[in-house]
């Protein structure tokens, strides 16, 4: 007796009830971008947010330096013509006024916490 000879598409094919459902390359492929969304989210956010504070704080104390160099150089040059007598007397209150300044900020640098329990 002979068989009849199958053709391809005779062949049993998958179904939604077989070992794999036919949607599994969209599922794969959504859940493999959805782990990597949340990898990326998870690491490169804190990386930016780190380097636009680093950034951004380093613009800021450049500006800083800038516009206190600015305004000493203004209060010398404003002393210099509105204050009588030689600018030496604007250098002593600058100096005097900075001197005062950092011997604040020093004492407060090595003062000792007060912790209170």
């Amino acid at each position: 007796m002979a068989h009849p000879m199958t053709r391809p598409n005779d062949s049993p094919s998958r179904t939604s009830s077989g070992p794999l459902p036919e949607q599994w390359p969209t599922q794969a492929a959504d859940t493999i971008t959805r782990v990597v969304g949340q990898v990326r989210d998870r690491t490169t956010a804190p990386a930016i947010t780190a380097a636009r504070a680093v950034v951004y704080g380093l613009l800021a104390a450049i500006l800083g330096v800038v516009a206190l160099v600015l305004l000493i150089t203004l209060a010398v040059r404003l002393g210099n013509n509105y204050v009588p007598g030689r600018i030496w007397i604007i250098y002593l209150v600058l100096g005097g006024l900075f001197t005062v300044g950092g011997v604040l900020l020093w004492a407060k640098a090595f003062a000792t916490p007060d912790i209170k329990r």
